[in-house]
């Protein structure tokens, strides 16, 4: 394969990049388009206000960053009052907690940021491919992107991944960018550097790798060596570093021992020992080998669906990576396939692993489509409209039923049990026998307090304060007899059951 000329990469005139790419919509398919994105929009920001923080990935994250606006502490994320999280960077923490700062303690508060970075990176590539590929092919990638399953639902999800796939875009847009731009590219290669810094805030060492990976891969089969010359690397360190590195030092200078546990259990024992029993936060999430392609396949539904009719055109499909002396689909290739490259060997994974990957997937998708097919056809404009559409009336379904009927879908949260018990008494005391549930330490703002053993459930029926007991189903048979001694059974909210002790005398 070739190496990059400048000469044929440099960002053209619209016309011209139109004329290259030999795609284009109608006008009323535009709008269509983007009336379609609007609505996907509408769904997602109201899936923000309605669906509930669920037990435990994001009830966790958001309550570590209600702590964190609580406490005042902006350094060092809490797992609990006191207890150092170490697990993650901070930079999913800071947006949370600065959402919730600027809109009040609430669904909407926590998630907002999270929606502005999803927002953010679709403009990222918007503007990347348009500069390459044109206006019409960039409108139609960024609405296969934002459609795709696992990007929709994490684009306003209080988790660590979208903050690094800001991140990891950034630096991989960047990057091909400064080596093909001639006019801005140091703009392009500080824009690399900067998402080096978002994704050592957001996830750690973890964001390099995975936009190191293609990268490498990128160069060396295209013998791309030379161009690397092209990127600011002294100053671009430098801004890195000055982004990054000082909430390193500052968070092993709070808490000594945080470096050793975050970059050799995270980022080495998490991903290669089986059932590691490291895991100060959790348990680790033991998968079989390879599973991160199964989840890849998932995460890119609907749009994977697409994929058989580019199988039946395999020859075709080579001859425009033959043919492309840009590298630019060898380049989205290798990006597709890096998260899926770390992660096969891993045995610890979760399916949000793979969403680095859907940004460059949904780009190289439509426009190999566009190199095969050309101007999208009838039945190309349907399946589109159909996917986009299914994808938000899935997720607008979901979302009422988990509002108004959350037992139907057995949702882990415990917004509704908390909601009862508050209702009963506004200054009822809320205990909860058994296990953590970090979305009742959410709704109750951190006023929870856990049982473990008889003596101390008996001793709620001494104190002088109206106690409610939350109890899994399958633990209330051993405590019948003191629950029926001094509780009233309130019924089952999802998992628990709620028992609120009689107004005081």
């Amino acid at each position: 394969m070739a190496a990059i000329e400048p000469e044929a990469t440099g960002f053209e005139p619209e016309s011209a990049v139109r004329k290259m790419s030999g795609f284009s919509l109608k006008p009323a398919e535009r709008r269509a388009l983007l009336t379609i994105l609007c609505a996907l929009l509408a769904v997602r920001i109201l899936a923000m206000f309605w669906y509930p923080f669920v037990d435990s990935t994001e009830a966790r994250y958001a309550e570590i960053a209600r702590k964190m606006l609580e406490t005042g502490d902006w350094i060092t994320p809490q797992f609990d009052y006191g207890v150092p999280f170490w697990g993650k960077p901070p930079l999913h923490t800071w947006m949370s907690a600065l959402g919730m700062k600027i809109f009040g303690v609430s669904h909407f508060g926590a998630r907002f940021l999270f929606l502005i970075a999803s927002l953010g990176l679709l403009a990222v590539c918007y503007v990347w491919v348009r500069k390459l590929r044109g206006h019409d092919l960039a409108l139609v990638a960024i609405a296969v992107m934002a459609s795709a399953g696992l990007f929709y639902g994490a684009s306003a999800f209080v988790v660590t991944d979208m903050a690094m796939v800001l991140g990891t875009t950034m630096s991989m847009a960047g990057f091909y960018a400064c080596l093909a731009d001639k006019s801005s590219h140091r703009v392009w290669g500080y824009l690399f550097f900067a998402g080096l810094a978002v994704g050592l805030l957001a996830k750690g060492p973890v964001a390099v790798v995975l936009t190191g990976i293609p990268i490498f891969l990128w160069v060396v089969i295209g013998n791309r060596w030379r161009q690397l010359l092209r990127l600011p690397w002294i100053t671009g360190t430098l801004l890195t570093g000055l982004i990054a590195l000082p909430w390193y030092l500052l968070a092993e200078a709070k808490t000594p021992g945080f470096l050793n546990y975050f970059i050799i259990g995270e980022h080495y024992k998490r991903f290669l020992e089986t059932g590691w029993q490291g895991d100060l936060y959790g348990s680790a999430h033991a998968r079989a080998k390879g599973m991160i392609w199964v989840y890849g396949f998932i995460a890119f539904l609907p749009w994977v669906l697409f994929a058989p009719a580019l199988a039946t055109r395999g020859r075709q499909v080579l001859e425009i990576f033959r043919k492309d002396r840009t590298g630019w689909h060898s380049y989205l290739l290798a990006w597709t396939l890096s998260p899926l490259i770390l992660f096969t060997p891993a045995a610890n994974i979760l399916p949000a692993y793979v969403l680095p990957g859907i940004p460059a997937a949904a780009i190289l998708l439509v426009s190999v489509w566009a190199g095969i097919f050309g101007q999208p056809g009838r039945k190309t404009r349907a399946w589109v409209a159909v996917s986009m559409i299914g994808v938000a009336v899935v997720v607008f379904g979901l979302t009422t039923v988990a509002f108004f009927f959350p037992n139907t879908l057995n949702v882990r949260s415990e917004r509704e049990l908390v909601q009862k018990a508050l209702e009963t008494s506004p200054d009822i005391a809320i205990n909860y026998w058994g296990d953590r549930s970090y979305s009742a330490e959410f709704y109750t703002q951190g006023r929870l307090r856990y049982i473990a053993d008889s003596a101390t459930l008996e001793a709620l029926k001494s104190n002088d304060v109206r106690d409610a007991l939350a109890v899994y189903s399958h633990d209330i048979p051993r405590l019948k007899d003191r629950l029926e001694a001094g509780f009233v059974d309130l019924g089952r909210f999802n998992r628990r059951h709620l028992f609120v002790e009689p107004p005081l005398q």
